[in-house]
């Protein structure tokens, strides 16, 4: 047993320090970004703000319309094949969208008839997600996945820490998840005491992936769960993660996955993590005698259309850029100093506040 006395932070115990700034107008912050991969040889474009591969955002709906906006969908685990098929059929785009998968015999399964199907090549993306990155069959899983898509762009994980980031890579992923218990319908650190405080995750993840690199481009990073509001999109950029995952921020909308629900006569949405007992039974059909629950079900307020919320979440990211000098998306973490603050906002008003009732 050790301890490990070094400070570790999270979102809410930062702020981001002003500094001087020559933009003229928020207009001015460009968030689009290119990446290019350690592995893969494609290329890529967009706002590099992804869905978490969750039931409640990882949907066909979903992707439709945040293909539009050059965000990514990572779709979940539980679509069929023949959904697959009727869904490429009005849809053809594979820069915005990621194929997941586990490491069960299932999955591997799964991927081989994806392939005879021919509809892998519909996707740029795969991503190899578990809870625990730190399981050597899922590091043999990485090896195997990068030998039969040599060409796609494999994102995988989750693990919270710099020499796991850096075996991930080497092993063939080009983007590694950050984030272990971070989520909100994460259950994990209650359950099991496991966990890393999230922004020091993704500094320390983000800085070992830079320092893997080739003539062909270097690791990457997605800060994935535990961003509650807009602002911790903007720090997790700051800190250095190059996409930002997220599940609860995209839950909850008409176009969101879950059911709505009616209660009291208000309108909520089905809110739920992967390894919650309710998605257990929902897609596997029971919870196997030897697990937890490592995730919470829940319902949301009905926040309507998410065309308001991209809307606010981009002007934030904006004005971010303008409060500390970053003409760019990419500019942010060469920009940003953070200030360790003892409360980052004032929630007297919040019970008083009728917009967001």
């Amino acid at each position: 047993m050790r301890i490990d006395n070094d400070v570790k932070l999270d979102y809410c115990d930062v702020l981001l320090r002003p500094k001087r700034s020559t933009l003229i107008s928020r207009k001015d912050v460009l968030l689009e970004r290119t990446f290019r991969f350690y592995h893969s040889k494609k290329t890529w474009t967009g706002i590099p703000i992804m869905t978490a591969n969750m039931a409640t955002c990882g949907t066909f709906e979903m992707a439709k319309i945040l293909s539009e906006h050059k965000m990514i969908t990572t779709f979940h685990k539980y679509y069929e094949i023949e959904e697959y098929k009727k869904f490429f059929l009005e849809f053809d785009n594979p820069d915005y969208i990621v194929y997941t998968t586990g490491i069960r015999d299932e999955d591997f399964a799964k991927i081989a008839k994806m392939k005879k199907a021919k509809l892998m090549n519909k996707f740029s993306f795969i991503c190899v997600d578990v809870p625990n990155g730190y399981l050597e069959r899922f590091v043999q899983s990485i090896i195997r996945i990068r030998n039969e898509f040599p060409d796609h762009i494999i994102i995988a994980g989750n693990v919270v820490t710099n020499e796991m980031t850096e075996e991930i890579i080497l092993s063939g992923a080009d983007i590694v998840k950050v984030g272990i218990g971070s989520g909100a319908a994460c259950t994990t650190r209650k359950m099991t005491g496991v966990g890393y405080p999230q922004l020091s995750a993704v500094i320390e993840c983000a800085d070992a992936a830079h320092g893997i690199s080739n003539t062909q481009g270097y690791g990457l990073i997605i800060a994935d769960g535990g961003q509650q509001y807009p602002s911790c999109v903007a720090k997790a950029f700051c800190a250095g993660a190059d996409f930002n995952m997220m599940g609860s921020m995209f839950s909850g909308f008409e176009e969101s996955g879950g059911e709505t629900v009616i209660k009291d006569g208000k309108k909520y949405k089905e809110y739920f993590g992967s390894s919650s007992n309710h998605a257990l039974k929902k897609f596997y059909g029971k919870k196997d005698s030897h697990r937890a629950s490592e995730g919470r079900y829940t319902l949301i307020p009905h926040k309507g259309s998410i065309n308001d919320f991209l809307q606010d979440l981009f002007g934030s990211l904006r004005s971010t850029g303008t409060y500390i000098g970053a003409r760019s998306l990419k500019e942010f973490s060469k920009r940003a100093t953070f200030v360790r603050v003892n409360r980052q906002l004032s929630t007297y008003l919040e019970k008083y506040d009728i917009e967001n009732q």
